[in-house]
């Protein structure tokens, strides 16, 4: 029977795939800021039988039987994310960030209602506004931006942008701004217009977890996250909010936005997120931030112009139109991946090139530092970078780079 064949049997080409997507993961340095390694015991989990359980609803309370082990797992998962952040109400359900976002949009605001939010192109993530997203269909959505001259949000122009605009919500949170939000001053905003508070931290998740960045749990009635960037979970999303929302937002979820919970992911939460509340998570955490801090120094001192000039977190944003104006983000990408190091393109605050070139890179240390490395290799690592932008044309440089990175993949790799 088909039921009981290996994959390499019933589909080679995906059987292949696997295998050759988990080799090019342990043979390149992978610094796209979003992304991670997750441990054996999340995969476990998210490779589990679990992946045939519908169970809509929530535990005690769902529509089909047979689900006594799934409210477990659910169970499991919302306890630990309680501790790690304090919060009131956990919904562990969504299936990604952005559906996460919905859900808080869906309980709390009509069609044409006002969203306040950062700019895509100063950083901000599509589900906060952007025209090509639903979020951005739906809402009547203003944007504020970063200063140009710093790089850093004005938020003395975000209070004018708030009281002129008057919105429903405002949303703090990014995929691209390197420095922390002042939570405090966004809610004191938001309050003095009669504004709901909604703080993503899709990328911080795991830094928040850790207390090595500022939480928004006492400044906003609503956090959402995804659950497989800084944090090492199953890939997803999550909402917190304050009791008073928990009905509604529970609504939203399911089955406002979704149908059944994917109870696979659901346990590849619940595994991250208790491995989240561990020393050793901690130590990975501060380590996530240094590495990056040690980046962005080195970046600096050989030429490269940072937005914001560093980070406070596990990102930076780099603009190339200074140092390398005549390479394009996607350029530099290509270039860097050739050389086995994989980074983004990404746009800047006063971008003039379109979303799919841009002028810059967007780089992260989340999974070099699950492999192991610290600040020493990070030095190396930027170095290589800095030394295939410069030499855009030279294959040697190329090679010399590829090799030095193949020695650090055997160093520190993966899955051992």
């Amino acid at each position: 029977m088909a039921f009981d064949q290996p994959l390499d049997s019933i589909s080679p080409s995906v059987a292949t795939a696997i295998d050759r997507e988990r080799d090019r993961q342990e043979s390149t340095l992978g610094m796209i800021a979003s992304e991670n390694h997750v441990s054996e015991a999340v995969l476990e989990a998210q490779g589990s039988a679990l992946t045939n359980k519908y169970a809509e609803g929530y535990p005690g309370g769902r529509y089909y039987g047979g689900c006594q082990h799934v409210d477990t797992v659910e169970e499991d998962a919302i306890e630990s994310a309680k501790a790690l952040f304090g919060a009131d109400h956990v919904n562990v359900q969504p299936h990604s960030g952005t559906q996460a976002n919905m859900s808080v949009y869906f309980a709390v605001l009509e069609p044409a209602d006002s969203i306040l939010s950062l700019s895509l192109s100063h950083g901000g993530h599509l589900s906060h506004g952007h025209s090509v997203n639903f979020s951005g269909q739906l809402y009547d959505v203003d944007q504020y931006e970063v200063d140009p001259d710093t790089g850093y949000i004005d938020y003395d122009d975000l209070e004018r942008q708030a009281r002129e605009t008057d919105p429903e919500l405002i949303v703090s949170g990014s995929s691209a701004y390197p420095r922390e939000f002042e939570y405090e001053r966004i809610a004191e905003i938001a309050d003095a217009v009669d504004a709901l508070h909604l703080a993503d931290i899709a990328h911080v998740t795991g830094l928040v977890a850790a207390g090595v960045h500022a939480s928004p749990v006492e400044h906003a009635e609503f956090v959402t996250g995804s659950t497989h960037k800084t944090i090492r979970a199953g890939r997803g999303g999550i909402v917190m909010c304050d009791e008073e929302f928990a009905d509604d937002i529970d609504s939203a979820v399911f089955p406002g936005a979704q149908g059944g919970p994917l109870m696979h992911n659901v346990a590849g939460k619940a595994v991250g997120f208790a491995e989240a509340r561990t020393d050793a998570f901690d130590e990975y955490a501060e380590q996530v931030v240094a590495n990056a801090k040690r980046l962005a120094d080195v970046f600096v001192e050989r030429g490269l112009s940072l937005v914001s000039d560093g980070t406070d977190k596990h990102l930076l944003l780099v603009d190339l139109r200074d140092s390398h104006p005549d390479l394009t983000g996607k350029q530099a990408e290509s270039l860097l991946s050739d050389a086995g190091i994989i980074v983004n393109k990404n746009t800047v605050p006063g971008e003039t090139r379109s979303p799919m070139v841009t002028s810059g890179i967007r780089v992260g240390t989340p999974a070099l530092t699950t492999r192991g490395l610290e600040e020493a290799e990070m030095e190396t690592v930027a170095d290589c970078i800095v030394d295939v932008l410069d030499a855009p044309d030279d294959e040697g440089v190329t090679d010399r780079v590829a090799s030095q990175v193949d020695e650090l993949c055997t160093a520190y790799p993966i899955y051992e």
